[in-house]
């Protein structure tokens, strides 16, 4: 008979059952204030955790590892090639000013009669430049140094001949225009 006042207990109370979980570290806490009111002192320490602040410090010195990487970068063609031979700097600053003096020079003597000249010329100086760059690299990569500072120099050289080559051109346009003019009459 008890059982059956049990069983008619346990059916009308289904569905109203609290199944839910306590929330975590519920039972520390609870052990916890049940030593403080018996006046006890608990052995057992609460146990911090350390993962989240390790997991973003860790995640923020990953970052600033990235950004001093792609900040910093790597040095320039320039200053590459300036560590593998340091006189290569100096020899290119000489020939690179000469070369723009005479730039200058060959763009004041532009007119209707050398435009087709200067601008040609200045297309050559673009792709004798572009090889000169190449040469930096090939430096760079690590090719017989003796040969590509040598081929290096003689591509200044060539930028130089040729300008004086076109200097030289537009200087007998110009006299030879100068002569016309003075044999024509009027």
């Amino acid at each position: 008979m008890k059982e059956d006042k049990l069983d008619k207990l346990f059916e009308r109370l289904q569905g109203q059952f609290d199944l839910e979980e306590p929330q975590s570290g519920h039972q520390d806490r609870f052990l916890e204030k049940l030593n403080q009111t018996n006046g006890t002192v608990s052995l057992h320490r609460k146990r911090t955790n350390w993962w989240k602040p390790l997991s973003i410090a860790a995640s923020i010195a990953v970052v600033a590892v990235l950004a001093f990487q792609v900040f910093t970068g790597r040095p320039s063609l320039e200053e590459q090639v300036v560590e593998i031979s340091p006189e290569v700097s100096q020899t290119e600053f000489y020939f690179a000013n000469l070369i723009e003096e005479q730039v200058r020079q060959l763009q004041n003597e532009k007119s209707p009669e050398t435009a087709k000249l200067v601008d040609d010329t200045l297309l050559q100086l673009k792709k004798l430049e572009k090889d000169y760059k190449s040469l930096e690299q090939d430096l760079v990569n690590g090719g017989d140094s003796k040969i590509i500072l040598n081929a290096m120099i003689f591509n200044f050289q060539t930028r130089i001949d040729l300008l004086k080559d076109v200097l030289s051109q537009i200087e007998n346009i110009k006299n030879l225009k100068s002569y016309n003019d003075e044999n024509i009459t009027i």
